[in-house]
């Protein structure tokens, strides 16, 4: 189990902010709590001057966004999928942030084109495929702070690609964060925190990292 301690770190609206180091030294975590997936003991989260302990969860997961590795579809159709972010939506919302996502063209090849149900877990579908649904609804949801847990892990270099092309674009006037696994992903990125052990051990844009 990671344990941050004594550890303070201010990061700025819209500031894109890569997280690296080994498996286990406590990027997931720092992103989990921001999320407040897990409380944490003593020290405060501050979003926008606010404790995130102040208010409801609910509330807290309006403004986040997250785009897991493995991005989680429920069992029903991709449009109320895509909605789940932002259930007023318009159908013409849900088309367009389908095209943002680059997935729009595969929904409209199916059957049953935006009615079409995803299966447990979305498993009617590959994983690059669910990885687009689930950015389509980032793309709906607007939340201003984006978490993305290196969501280009395991895909073909074509759908790596479109993905990579829709992120860049959902990434515009978002405070981001990635949680990387290969430096490379994060080289764009304005400033990166390296993670050892639960302790961030460097800060700063790439070219001052060792």
């Amino acid at each position: 189990e990671n344990k941050f301690e004594n550890q303070s770190i201010l990061l700025k609206p819209y500031e894109r902010v890569g997280l690296v180091g080994f498996s286990g030294s406590g990027k997931t975590t720092f992103a989990n709590l921001i999320s407040r997936l897990y409380e944490i003991d003593k020290g405060t989260i501050l979003i926008d001057r606010q404790d995130i302990k102040a208010v409801s969860l609910d509330s807290l997961h309006k403004h986040i966004s997250v785009i897991p590795q493995e991005p989680i579809l429920f069992h029903r159709t991709i449009r109320e999928n895509i909605l789940y972010g932002h259930p007023q939506a318009s159908e013409q919302d849900v088309i367009d942030a389908a095209k943002s996502a680059y997935i729009h063209d595969f929904i409209m090849s199916l059957p049953e084109q935006y009615d079409t149900v995803c299966g447990e877990r979305g498993n009617n579908f590959s994983g690059g495929q669910r990885q687009r649904i689930s950015i389509a609804r980032a793309f709906l949801k607007q939340a201003p702070i984006l978490i993305l847990d290196e969501a280009t892990n395991a895909l073909d270099a074509h759908t790596e690609q479109l993905i990579q092309k829709s992120l860049q674009k959902l990434m515009l006037d978002k405070t981001v964060l990635v949680i990387a696994h290969r430096l490379s992903t994060v080289l764009h990125m304005d400033r990166i925190l390296v993670f050892s052990n639960g302790h961030i051990v460097e800060d700063g844009p790439h070219t001052n990292l060792q």
